[in-house]
């Protein structure tokens, strides 16, 4: 037998060129594969509208190649006693583009009376290709009013629905066929350029088609908004001075079927609200407080006016942003709603836990997808110092200064009549409140 050569200690040895050649290999192939993972990643960075790069969201369930992500707000108007009152905005426009559709035409929403708007809820779709989805949602005691791109709305009739004696009936809007273009062109219509619809596109989402009897229909998200009547989760009441809010959350048993009642079944009651904020306006003044989560009762003092807008924008992205949002869908919906949210006034604004969300606003996407939802409750406050403004406004005629309060007019004078002092008062609100009714019902209505 030849036995092997081996070098006996301390004898020196030498290797050939060729006895480096399997480390050179496996050096070559680590740098091969780190290439070739280096690609793959870069593959999946998208730049979106605001020149940010952005990794496609996370996907824990490896069954899903979506991901779909929504925003939406919840307005109400809280009565004296803090619960949510009925409320007419009483607008002549919707303040939409043109080619977005309406349940009867652009002013029928301005005179529907509900305890909350749905305001522009708007659902982005992530994938890793282009894919088909078909996508659900039902509205609790209300109706679907508006939408973009075409969608299937039921009811149809909805003087026969609205607010009638069928307390559980919910509204639903239907998109089939949702095509997903990862990569497709942001070839959507454009009309005024300044109107806040637009700015919901500026995020890295992936553009969206619907084919539709008019032609196609590309959109970056799926929109609609409404209008019902169910009663939101926070309470909030003011003391007569204005200096105190005390908040209650709201916890309704299941309505059943043999006794009809008004609201919805609420989430459990360990189930908190993520986060609170006091917000007021007055003029160019402003103050707002950040309570964080709310579970059961509490009171507050009214925020100083000594506050910063910028400092705000900063904090309330921060707060959507933990709640699931992405960076640019959070910085979307604060340039969407922040001259709405931060005009003249008071109000408290919220996060509205998901799961009250999935309870008044049942969402299905077809085939399974990841979904976060993040709204935004509003609630607007008839304060003392609101009903001052108002009723000197109205006495001088100052237009300019009812125009800040727009919407809201007809549930502050409602406000303001309801606790007036003497006849004489009783009178003047009367007259103020007619002619907001005038002014609305004196506009053209098919």
């Amino acid at each position: 037998m030849i036995r092997p050569r081996t070098a006996s200690a301390g004898q020196a040895t030498s290797a050939s060129p060729a006895a480096f050649l399997p480390t050179v290999f496996f050096l070559l192939i680590c740098l091969l594969a780190f290439t070739l993972l280096m690609l793959f990643n870069l593959r999946f960075v998208h730049h979106g509208a605001t020149g940010t790069a952005f990794r496609f969201p996370r996907i824990t369930n490896h069954d899903s190649q979506i991901t779909a992500h929504e925003w939406g707000t919840f307005t109400s108007v809280a009565a004296p006693d803090g619960s949510a009152m009925t409320w007419l905005p009483l607008i002549a426009s919707s303040g939409l583009p043109s080619f977005v559709e309406h349940l009867q035409n652009g002013n029928f929403k301005g005179g529907l009376r509900g305890t909350i708007r749905m305001e522009t809820p708007v659902l982005y779709f992530y994938s890793r290709q282009q894919t088909t989805v078909s996508v659900h949602v039902s509205f609790s005691q209300g109706l679907i009013t508006e939408w973009y791109p075409h969608a299937d709305v039921l009811p149809i009739d909805a003087r026969r629905v609205l607010f009638s004696a069928e307390k559980h009936s919910a509204a639903s809007i239907h998109w089939n066929s949702v095509e997903i273009h990862p990569e497709g062109p942001g070839d959507f219509p454009v009309e005024s350029a300044d109107n806040p619809y637009y700015a919901a596109r500026q995020t890295s989402s992936a553009p969206l088609t619907i084919n539709s009897s008019a032609g196609p229909q590309a959109e970056k998200f799926l929109f609609y908004r409404g209008v019902s009547r169910f009663l939101p989760l926070l309470t909030v009441a003011v003391s007569p001075d204005g200096t105190i809010l005390s908040f209650g959350r709201r916890s309704l048993p299941p309505p059943r079927v043999d006794t009809p009642q008004q609201g919805v079944f609420a989430p459990e009651a360990n189930d908190q609200i993520p986060n609170v904020i006091l917000f007021e306006r007055r003029g160019s003044r402003v103050g707002f407080r950040i309570l964080g989560p709310l579970t059961d009762q509490a009171s507050f003092a009214a925020p100083a006016l000594d506050g910063s807008l910028d400092s705000l924008y900063s904090d309330l992205e921060g707060l959507l942003i933990a709640q699931g949002l992405l960076p640019d869908e959070a910085h979307a919906m604060l340039e969407t709603w922040k001259s709405s949210w931060f005009e003249e006034g008071s109000r408290v604004l919220y996060i509205i836990p998901r799961s009250f969300i999935d309870i008044v606003l049942p969402l299905t996407i077809t085939p399974a997808t990841q979904l976060t939802r993040v709204f935004v409750g509003r609630i607007e406050l008839v304060t003392p110092a609101t009903k001052q403004c108002v009723s000197k406004a109205f006495a001088t005629n100052d237009r300019a200064t009812l125009a800040k309060y727009g919407r809201f007019l007809e549930p502050i004078l409602r406000t303001m009549l309801d606790s007036a002092p003497d006849q004489h008062t009783r009178d003047r609100l009367s007259a103020y409140l007619d002619s907001v009714y005038a002014n609305f019902y004196s506009q053209p209505h098919e």
